[in-house]
């Protein structure tokens, strides 16, 4: 690792979503707090002396799911955890990226150390020196149902302590035993209850979501300084912005929305150049923006909410109380909070790149925008951003469906015995593609209100939005002429998943804050 590598200092139940965006960007190491260590040593302390009383206990020393019913002798309480981590790696599809999976293994050390597990503390020191170490588990995308945890793809996070199959260094694969050198350790033989405190759990599905957040967020910050630019190209009225407007209804996320445009566009020679142009009203795409956009606000702080809550949870199944010694089942491994939690992203998400696609769709009709036709000189010969449009629409029609609730879907599983699921693990994931897909629109509309605000020069607008302006021109060009344009929309993308925006905007966005 880098000598400049932050360290992150993780103490499970208060760790924050700033310092979960931290790990999930990646150059930093984790340590535990030693509060926590305490609780770990005194839960796994539990676990053994219900194993040497011989007392029946779920999980501990019986079979799992439809077969608890199935007691475990001493003896074989080693094979079977190995034998569960075995059966229950059936993942498939591409492995998780590096930035997921270090989200997964750090909300797994977070909920092994809440001390409600059982497992060893050298389990959990175990999984900080992989991580450290950048050793990272091959974990299949596909393959759970987010209910009884994200079996699947813990069980293959669970193969590299064993030291069976493969992991990812630096992008590259060895085998998990090379991987474990590594980090200074040798295969484990895990304890009782330590694989099934390994496997149950929310991690991946809450790992995946929060990477639909903190992606959602910077482009909910594009969509703000896109929205404005394109304010500026049209020429369009500042009074929907007035304060008293957002007030007089009462939504938070409205009245932080108004308020942050505003900012954006204070001290703008644009906007002074039309003050008494009798202009009444501008379309929706531009005149709601604080009510929509406010709304994607709303729904991402409370996503975040709930998300926080959960990167902090003892999800396995079932739990250690130390105070009366028992070990409790229930069902914390249930990930509906998360699915639901990624649903709401994904309505954020798709809203964000809809009206995107309106505004930009704005630009180019000469008849409201006021600019050339498609934006470009020389129309006929040259077709400018029209084509441009045709992608943003594809792709903001494309989020529509995948927009659709995963949370109300559930197929039962293990014999009937989980028998409602929560299929948060695909609720989360697909906002990968969806972000993919409004970070796309985004850019392109960023791209058109540019090239509108260059129609208008030598006019200025904001001193915020001039060095956004220069941001963008620095990537993408004025388009004097018809060119090969997939390679600007592809640079305007990245402009828009980037992390780099004013600080009064950024200023709304729990991931960076909280």
């Amino acid at each position: 690792m880098s000598l400049s590598t932050q360290e992150c200092r993780l103490l499970p139940g208060a760790v924050g979503l700033a310092v979960l965006r931290t790990i999930y960007h990646g150059g930093v190491t984790l340590t535990l707090d030693d509060s926590a260590r305490d609780e770990v040593l005194k839960a796994n302390a539990t676990v053994a002396a219900i194993v040497s009383s011989g007392k029946v206990t779920y999980g501990i020393n019986t079979g799992f799911g439809k077969l608890a019913n199935t007691t475990i002798p001493a003896e074989r309480l080693a094979e079977l955890q190995r034998n569960l981590v075995l059966s229950h790696s059936v993942g498939i599809g591409d492995l998780l990226p590096d930035n997921v999976v270090r989200l997964v293994m750090a909300t797994k050390v977070i909920s092994l150390a809440r001390g409600h597990s059982g497992v060893r503390i050298e389990l959990v020191d175990a999984l900080i020196a992989l991580f450290n170490a950048g050793v990272m588990p091959c974990i299949p995308e596909k393959g759970s149902v987010g209910a009884s945890g994200d079996l699947a793809p813990l069980a293959h996070l669970s193969l590299m302590l064993l030291g069976e199959g493969e992991v990812r260094v630096n992008g590259e694969l060895i085998s998990a035993v090379d991987g474990l050198k590594l980090a200074g350790l040798q295969p484990f033989v895990l304890g009782p209850k330590e694989g099934l405190a390994l496997l149950n759990g929310t991690q991946v599905s809450t790992a995946l979501a929060l990477r639909g957040l903190f992606e959602a967020e910077n482009v909910f910050a594009a969509g703000l300084v896109a929205g404005a630019l394109s304010l500026e190209a049209i020429k369009g009225s500042i009074k929907p912005f007035d304060a008293r407007i957002h007030q007089a209804r009462g939504q938070s996320g409205q009245i932080a929305v108004a308020a942050a445009v505003s900012s954006l566009l204070t001290g703008s020679d644009i906007l002074c150049s039309h003050i008494n142009c009798g202009r009444v009203q501008d379309p929706y795409s531009i005149r709601c923006v604080p009510q929509v956009m406010g709304a994607c606000l709303d729904n991402l702080n409370h996503a975040a909410r709930v998300l926080q809550i959960e990167a902090n949870a003892a999800s396995d199944n079932p739990l250690v109380f130390t105070d009366s010694g028992e070990v409790i089942s229930g069902g914390n491994f249930h990930a509906e909070p998360v699915a639901f939690a990624a649903d709401i992203i994904a309505l954020a998400v798709a809203e964000i790149g809809a009206i995107s696609e309106r505004r930009l769709a704005l630009l180019l009709d000469t008849g409201l925008s006021g600019l050339p036709p498609f934006l470009v000189n020389d129309g006929g010969v040259n077709s400018g951003f029209m084509i441009a449009q045709v992608t943003a629409a594809a792709l903001a029609s494309e989020n529509k469906s995948l927009a659709h609730p995963g949370s109300v879907d559930s197929l039962p599983t293990s014999a009937n015995q989980e028998d409602h699921v929560s299929m948060a693990t695909y609720a989360a994931r697909r906002l990968g593609a969806m972000c993919f897909n409004t970070a796309t629109v985004v850019g392109i509309e960023a791209m058109a209100a540019a090239q509108g605000i260059d129609f208008h020069r030598p006019l200025q607008s904001s001193a915020i939005l001039e060095q956004q302006l220069a941001q963008l021109r620095q990537r993408v060009v004025f388009l004097d002429k018809d060119r090969l344009m997939a390679p600007d929309i592809e640079q305007m993308r990245q402009w828009a998943a980037s992390d780099n925006w004013p600080k009064v905007i950024t200023a709304l966005l729990p991931g960076y804050n909280a």
